[in-house]
């Protein structure tokens, strides 16, 4: 897939960046694209350029991030994106929608996810104007055309054929879709099991077109502990324990979720779907904060409510003087530094995480052919 041998070398490089990041290095010559689909995990900004609620545009978010300003990530700093990036040793993909994204950057990649979306369209109605998944497609073709318009169509097909996407979706489509409101319309339409089933053949569909549109190695994310976040234990957990329905529901579709990609991966012939075990990386240090250096996986750094977990993260919230002994930042998203330990995962985890591969056998397999 290479087209140089000066290509191989700084992937190579790159690669060794991965394995020694904690060394300080960084990779700073020409590496793959990457592009990133989903929700508000991966969100790097573009809803800050919509109309809409679901947005992390006001303090303190981003109070960690580098210009210690709100980049409409919801993070108190970088997010899972963004540390892959790191990783990587390339610089952080611009939001689709910024009017930064022009020129040579479009060469780096390009972040199309938008917060509240889900795999269904009637995910996040509520929220109004966001870039709904089949949107976030079509997007990727405008920018398909857009970088074939500076390089031609010939590179700009090796360019996304040999980048890596990252897709997180399905989480919304629980929390605020089929257990949004007591007796919702798709909780009336399908039993629980039904639903997951539902679920998962659409996925397949998002994941079937995301490959004809040229990607050929895709992170796809499956569900956290969606009953452990404080947003659910402020609403539903009488005694603080992760809500039970909420976790069976986790519990259905990540299995199903491997399943469906190890059946795209058997139909394409080659391993283009990696599946993500986001519900273990993150039980880890929920079941065990203490182990993980931090003082509680219930309460959010900032909210406010029972564990911070009602309502949004405004400047009149409650906010923690330390960021890093918080699983969560806010009711429904992890910390930096928690963030930094699912990105670990990613990069180097056993096939309890990352199934077939974790990242960086991608990385080393890619950098040999």
């Amino acid at each position: 897939m290479e087209s140089s041998t000066t290509t191989r070398s700084t992937r190579t490089l790159c690669l060794v960046v991965v394995v020694v990041a904690t060394l300080g290095f960084n990779c700073r010559v020409e590496a793959r694209a990457f592009f990133v689909f989903g929700d508000s995990l991966v969100d790097s900004g573009n809803n800050d350029y919509l109309l809409t609620s679901a947005r992390a545009d006001s303090p303190p978010y981003g109070i960690d991030y580098p210009t210690h300003r709100p980049t409409g990530r919801f993070s108190n700093g970088l997010n899972i994106p963004d540390i892959i990036s790191e990783q990587m040793g390339t610089e952080p993909t611009q939001p689709y929608l910024s009017p930064l994204l022009k020129g040579e950057k479009l060469l780096v990649g390009a972040n199309f996810a938008s917060a509240g979306v889900g795999i269904l369209n009637d995910t996040g109605i509520q929220f109004i104007n966001i870039i709904r998944i089949g949107k976030q497609l079509e997007y990727f073709q405008q920018y398909q055309a857009r970088v074939a318009a500076l390089i031609g169509p010939e590179q700009t097909q090796a360019l996304v054929n040999q980048a890596l996407v990252l897709i997180t979706l399905g989480g919304n489509d629980f929390v605020n879709n089929y257990y949004l409101i007591p007796f919702s319309p798709r909780s009336r339409q399908f039993a629980l099991p039904d639903y997951v089933r539902y679920l998962i053949s659409e996925y397949r569909k998002v994941l079937t077109r995301l490959y004809e549109l040229g990607a050929r190695r895709v992170l796809v994310t499956g569900t956290g502990p969606m009953g452990c976040v404080p947003a659910e234990l402020a609403q539903r957990s009488p005694n603080g324990d992760c809500v039970p329905e909420l976790q069976r529901a986790a519990g259905l579709f990540n299995p199903q979720l491997v399943e469906m990609l190890n059946g795209l991966n058997s139909e394409i012939g080659a391993d283009v779907f990696v599946a993500a075990n986001a519900l273990e990386m993150n039980m880890d240090f929920i079941s065990d904060p203490q182990a993980y250096g931090f003082v509680t996986s219930k309460i959010a750094c900032c909210g406010q409510g029972p564990y911070n977990g009602l309502g949004l993260c405004t400047p009149l919230s409650s906010l923690c003087p330390n960021r890093d002994i918080y699983a969560f930042w806010d009711a429904f998203h992890p910390s930096e530094r928690a963030n930094r330990i699912i990105v670990q995962q990613i990069l180097t985890g056993s096939t309890k995480y990352m199934n077939p591969m974790n990242l960086s056998t991608i990385l080393a397999m890619d950098s040999a052919t």
